[in-house]
Parts: C-alpha cells; sequence; structure tokens
C-alpha cells in the first residue's frame, strides 16, 4: 500500500527515473507487530531484504538482532548500532578467512549444514556456538527455496555431533519454510523435525539450546496474507505440540514480512504497443525490469500490486516487461496483468510491496541502467 507520506514525498520531490521510497513508520508497525505476536521469540532482522543504513539504524534502535550472511552485512548490522552479541552469521556457505573476520568482530554465532562447514568454523572461530540447518519441502511458499541450504535432519544430528567433538557449542537448529509462506502451520512439521534432533542429540549428552524457525512471514502483494499474530499463535502451538513444557529459546528471522509492505516503486511507461495487428495483448514496457531490481518476477513468483491514475477505467490483460535488451527481462506473460486501456506512454505507475529484495537484486548497469535509486523516509 503506498502511504500518504510516500505520495507526499513524490509529489514534493519529483524523482527522476525509477526509484524506490520506503517508508521508516510501516517498518516500526511491522517490528512492533512481530513483537507482540511471538514475545518470547528474538527478532533477528534478515538484513538481505533491505540493508538500508537507514532500516537498520531503526531496527537497532528499536531492539532487533541481525541475520547476516556475508561479512559485509555484519559490518553494516554494527555501524547501525547493533552489538556482535545480536548478530548471527546466518549463511551456511561461508569462506573460512569471512569466519575468521566475524569471529574477530565478535559475532559468535554461525550456521552449518555440513561436516566440512563445522571444520571451517573450528578452525576460524574456536568455541562458537553453531545451529545445523534441516531442509523443509517449502510447500505453501510462493517463493519456495530449494536444496541449496540445510540437509536432511538425521545428517544434522551427525553435523552437530561432529561440532561438538571438534570444540564447538552445538547450539540448535534452524530451519526455512520458504518465503511468503502463506500457510500459518507450515511451521509444525518443521519443528517436530527439530525435536527429533533435539532428543537423538539428548541421548549423546548433547543438549541443544535453540530453534532458529527461520523466516518466510509474507507481506501483502495482490492477495490478502494472515496476520503476525495468526503466525504468532499457530507457532506457538506448534511448539507447545512438540517441546511441551520445555520449549527452548527461538528466533524468527523476519526480511519481507518486515519491509515488503513499506516500499513503493515509481516507474514510468516508456513504451505500448503490439507484436500483431490481431494480437490479443498489448505489450507495457516499463523503466524497471528484472534487471532493475524487479528479480523475483522470475517464473512470474511474486506479482507485485501496480497502481496507476487510470485505475477506475475499463481494464484489459497485458504483458509487462522491462526496459533492457535481455528476452527473459519479461515480468508477467505467461499470466497477463490486467492494466488500464487509457493507460498511455510517460505515465507513471507505482508498483506496491518493493521494500524488500529490489535495490540488492539490481544490477550495477546492465545495458547502462543506472542501478535503482532509493529513498528512505
Amino acid at each position: 500500500m503506498t502511504t500518504q507520506r510516500i505520495r507526499d514525498f513524490l509529489a514534493t520531490r519529483r524523482p527522476d527515473g525509477p526509484c524506490l521510497v520506503v517508508d521508516l513508520d510501516v517498518i516500526s508497525d511491522n517490528f512492533h507487530a512481530f513483537r507482540h505476536a511471538m514475545p518470547d521469540s528474538a527478532i533477528y532482522y534478515a538484513v538481505k531484504a533491505n540493508p538500508a543504513p537507514e532500516v537498520l539504524k531503526l531496527l537497532a534502535g528499536l531492539g532487533s538482532n541481525f541475520d547476516c550472511a556475508s561479512v559485509a552485512e555484519i559490518e553494516m548490522a554494527l555501524e547501525a548500532g547493533a552489538t556482535a552479541a545480536r548478530i548471527s552469521f546466518g549463511n551456511t556457505i561461508k569462506k573460512e578467512r569471512d569466519v575468521a573476520r566475524a569471529h574477530a568482530l565478535g559475532v559468535s554465532l554461525f550456521a552449518v549444514d555440513s561436516h566440512e562447514e563445522v571444520e571451517k568454523i573450528s578452525r576460524a572461530a574456536p568455541g562458537a556456538r553453531v545451529f545445523c540447518r534441516v531442509l523443509t519441502d517449502g510447500e505453501g511458499a510462493e517463493w519456495p527455496l530449494s536444496r541449496k541450504f540445510g540437509c536432511v535432519p538425521q545428517m544434522a544430528v551427525d553435523v552437530l555431533v561432529y561440532a561438538h567433538q571438534l570444540g564447538l557449542q552445538s547450539y540448535g537448529v534452524s530451519f526455512h519454510v520458504g518465503s511468503q509462506m502463506t500457510k500459518v502451520d507450515a511451521w509444525d512439521l518443521a519443528l517436530a523435525d527439530a525435536k527429533r534432533v533435539f532428543v537423538s542429540l539428548a541421548k549423546q549428552g548433547i543438549h541443544l539450546q535453540m530453534v532458529n524457525m527461520g523466516g518466510g512471514f509474507p507481506t501483502k502483494y495482490l492477495r490478502d496474507v494472515p496476520s503476525a499474530e495468526a503466525y504468532g499463535k499457530s507457532i506457538y502451538q506448534a511448539l507447545r505440540t512438540h517441546f511441551g513444557n520445555q520449549i527452548p529459546q527461538t528466533i524468527i528471522e523476519p526480511g519481507r514480512g518486515m519491509v515488503g509492505n513499506a516500499g513503493v516503486i515509481k516507474a514510468e511507461v516508456v513504451l505500448i504497443s503490439k507484436k500483431s495487428d490481431n494480437d490479443d495483448a498489448r505489450w507495457v514496457f516499463l523503466d524497471i525490469g528484472k534487471f532493475g531490481g524487479l528479480a523475483e518476477t522470475m517464473d512470474e513468483a511474486i506479482r507485485y500490486p501496480i497502481r496507476t491514475d487510470h485505475d477506475g477505467d475499463e481494464m484489459e490483460p497485458c504483458v509487462i516487461a522491462g526496459p533492457t535488451c535481455d528476452s527473459a527481462d519479461v515480468l508477467y506473460e505467461k499470466n497477463l496483468y490486467p492494466l488500464p486501456i487509457s493507460l498511455s506512454i510517460g505515465d507513471e505507475v507505482l508498483i506496491e510491496g518493493t521494500g524488500a529484495y529490489t535495490t540488492t537484486y539490481s544490477a550495477v548497469a546492465f545495458n547502462g541502467f543506472e542501478p535503482l535509486k532509493a529513498y528512505v523516509i
């Protein structure tokens, strides 16, 4: 949704070219909603969703922790005011020298999903706490995650035993149910797997303390999504079901759910055309596309709300594409997107729900187009 603050900014500043505008008030509201919905879980904001310094500073001031995927993100979180104790190095794929750098900065919580990663951390960050990521199926996620991260539960047991043997603190398990998860009960099966890992390790004298329940919390695009409170109730019930009265420490890692609905991209219609005289669908070309920050339209997984000044007029289904000389730069073609017939070349459009995973997906200079400009208000 485009807030009045964003509308006022665009009306008064009139920024040239495509740009993202992020409203910090919306992020603050989202943080408080997560804290209220899951008061017993530590919030670790997924920095990769939107690492704007203003966003990180706001969240650090509100008391958020940070899930970082690289040394650069760790340094950003520290610069924003977080302490190293509030940072998790949550990427399971890390160079050993990056582990050493994070350790030198004071970070002591690391994700793993293999024996080989454990070996790196034992050398570069001796005595650190590690949690092992367990694979999930991602059913119900609009942006499901692949098998790139995590391992099967039995291997997680072996990995954590190995970490203990190498002098690390086997601290917990993690999982991610898939991004833009719209099923509130999706955490149930993953928590059942986590409990089995806890039990297996306890039998070997290793007592885990933490479950990192990952992200997946959605933002509203074209369809309504459950509230943070609905997720909180469902997750708490699943924790009680599987852990009873011995609920461990828990972490959540909202990214999209924290910042997605706080951002709006202003774009311009560059061309409207057809491919033949009897073509059923118009092609609407915008000055932003996959390479300008809308990479999550890949496979048309994320369908952003697009607002125009003609939204009360008659609509017709269109193909929407970006401006670059790459045939992959088409946003919506398999499932045509309804736009007003009266839409014209030069009209501005607002692409809502774009506060997450846009600026950092923007190419540096593909075809000579500038990276996506961003304004935080």
